[in-house]
């Protein structure tokens, strides 16, 4: 089986140097995404993973922008609960879903931020999971249905009908809700609530034990939704052969250790369970599997540049091969220098996927 659902990542950050990307210019500017968004596009890529957080530009306005500067790019936004109440979400996703055609996706993230800043507020994990299961069930009414009229524990409408109308179009009913989590409450949202379960770079043996959990849980909780995918971000550095990807793979984390990791933390604080089983992959030894390269996150690498999948472009796409043969369907890769890094991959890496 083939890839089909191939996406690469766009930062979006104001500050230059994201995770050893080039730390000149304004990668904020909206040439200088629109590039990568071309870019991306013209070197087969479907779309890309627009990051969020307070001290970011507005993910969603972003996405916009690109949307109306590309033809086929897909943008997956992330967004969260909270920043974004269900109704005006609902009817602005679905209005940049008609007007791009049906290349919406969204990305729900629930992890920590600073609520305090837009005026949210958090509970626990326990309250926090419960608000975000909450938003996306009642979206997707909004979406799917009319006149809806929805009493919650975080959310109400009234005889709520959101406009536009999604257009179905063929089995995609609606944008797709891409989601992450590693805590036992952010599992029972996947099972129940999510189209996409997205996962970090783990072995291969922890991700087959996460797939059979979540399909078990969706089962014992009785989703009421086609079932759950799965899909995969992480870092790929690939090179023309294995021994120069290891040698630049190395120098980077060497450069990593001196600098303290500056640059790769998107956020600093307390740390996930998701990361930390990440960070915990080092205990295990610097390389896992084939070619899973787990330095980078002792030297302060977070999120998806904690792990990277290191070789050439045959090493790297016989790993992925791998992790779609346990079930993932969807993969967003990435590396630094970004533009550089689209345009090679998209060289060599991505036929070797898509043959």
């Amino acid at each position: 089986m083939s890839f089909t659902d191939l996406l690469w990542y766009i930062p979006n950050d104001v500050k230059a140097g994201h995770r050893g990307d080039a730390a000149t210019g304004d990668p904020g500017s909206l040439d200088a995404l629109t590039r990568q968004a071309r870019a991306i596009e013209d070197h087969g890529w479907k779309g890309a993973l627009i990051g969020t957080g307070w001290g970011r530009p507005d993910t969603f306005t972003v996405a916009s922008a690109l949307v109306a500067r590309t033809t086929r790019f897909e943008p997956l936004i992330a967004i969260r609960p909270g920043y974004w109440q269900p109704a005006p979400f609902a009817s602005a996703a679905a209005t940049l879903d008609q007007l791009s055609e049906g290349r919406v996706r969204i990305n729900i993230v629930s992890g920590r931020d600073d609520l305090a800043a837009y005026g949210d507020r958090e509970g626990g994990p326990v309250e926090r999971y419960a608000r975000t299961a909450e938003f996306m069930r009642l979206v997707r009414r909004l979406w799917t249905e009319e006149n809806v009229t929805f009493e919650g524990e975080y959310f109400q409408v009234s005889g709520s009908t959101a406009a536009p109308r999604i257009t179905v179009r063929g089995e995609r009913r609606h944008p797709l809700f891409h989601f992450g989590g590693a805590s036992e409450a952010a599992e029972q949202v996947a099972a129940t609530q999510a189209d996409v379960q997205l996962f970090w770079g783990e072995p291969r043996d922890q991700i087959a034990e996460r797939i059979a959990r979540l399909k078990d849980l969706s089962r014992t909780l009785d989703r009421d939704l086609p079932p759950l995918r799965f899909g995969l971000r992480i870092t790929t550095l690939v090179r023309d052969t294995t021994e120069q990807a290891w040698a630049d793979a190395e120098a980077k984390v060497a450069e990593m250790a001196r600098t303290r990791g500056a640059g790769w933390q998107d956020h600093r604080g307390p740390v996930a369970v998701g990361q930390q089983r990440l960070l915990e992959l080092a205990g295990r030894g610097d390389v896992l599997d084939d070619n899973l390269y787990t330095a980078p996150g002792r030297v302060g690498g977070g999120g998806a540049g904690t792990t990277w999948l290191v070789g050439s472009a045959q090493d790297v796409a016989r790993s992925l091969a791998r992790y779609r043969d346990l079930g993932i369907t969807t993969f967003i890769l990435s590396d630094t220098p970004y533009l550089r890094e689209i345009e090679r991959q998209g060289r060599e890496l991505l036929p070797l996927l898509k043959g």
